[in-house]
């Protein structure tokens, strides 16, 4: 895994580097899971196996994972639940978790690296990196945290709602878990605001347990009532 990046901020003094990403961003149900981490300069020998989250197995990724909790100088996990993504759209809820993980880690970072896209008011400077979890050594470990921990809470969810499989899929747009939706209409654990999830709970005639704002697409499925100039398929209480 390249510590190149990291490593040349420290040595600028522009370090503890943090690196941060996300896991959930695509799925239909589930929360929101961001991470920030800040490792050991010069620790790549101790986790040897880090890499993108993605590329690694279950049983690897849950290795990866205890090794980065106990050998990390500071991490922090915040997860965002459906309900926050349906009421603030999950670009916002994303941005904002990415604050939240950054300003909790114990240890201030001087610079941080972050997957994919630029994330203004963060307490530090701060550069977006393009395949972050796969360039930069920090950002893996964040994604690392972010993945498993959502895993877990998906495998939990599965227990409470096992009829959409949510242990295989994780809550992501697949053959099964639209059949299940088809079937029988989203649960709490769903993300309302996504048009899948509208749909299927229109033909079910449910109504979302919280505030819902819908995506761009699902707004363009079914034009509903307009709510601080965005338009919402249900009525739901704003309280």
């Amino acid at each position: 895994m390249p510590w190149a990046l990291q490593g040349a901020l420290d040595r600028r003094g522009l370090g503890p580097v943090a690196g941060v990403d996300e896991a959930g961003r695509g799925a239909c149900a589930g929360p929101l899971v961001v991470a920030a981490c800040v490792l050991r300069p010069g620790d790549s020998s101790r986790l040897s196996e880090l890499t993108d989250s993605k590329l690694l197995t279950a049983a690897a990724r849950e290795r990866v994972y205890e090794r980065v909790v106990r050998r990390a100088v500071a991490y922090s996990i915040v997860v965002v639940p459906p309900d926050e993504v349906d009421a603030r759209g999950i670009h916002v809820t994303n941005i904002e978790g990415m604050r939240r993980a950054v300003t909790r880690l114990q240890v201030a970072p001087g610079y941080v690296l972050i997957d994919g896209f630029g994330v203004p008011g963060l307490p530090a400077p701060s550069v977006p990196v393009i395949k972050g979890d796969r360039v930069a050594a920090c950002v893996a470990a964040a994604s690392v945290l972010a993945k498993v921990t959502r895993d877990r809470i998906m495998a939990d969810l599965h227990g409470e709602y096992p009829q959409y499989g949510f242990d295989v899929h994780k809550g992501y747009t697949t053959t099964d878990h639209g059949e299940a939706l088809t079937a029988h209409g989203p649960c709490p654990a769903h993300r309302w605001s996504y048009t899948n999830v509208a749909v299927a709970a229109k033909a079910h005639d449910l109504h979302p347990p919280h505030p819902v704002l819908l995506t761009a697409a699902a707004l363009q499925a079914k034009p509903g009532p307009t709510v601080d100039n965005q338009e919402a398929l249900f009525d739901v209480p704003t309280g």
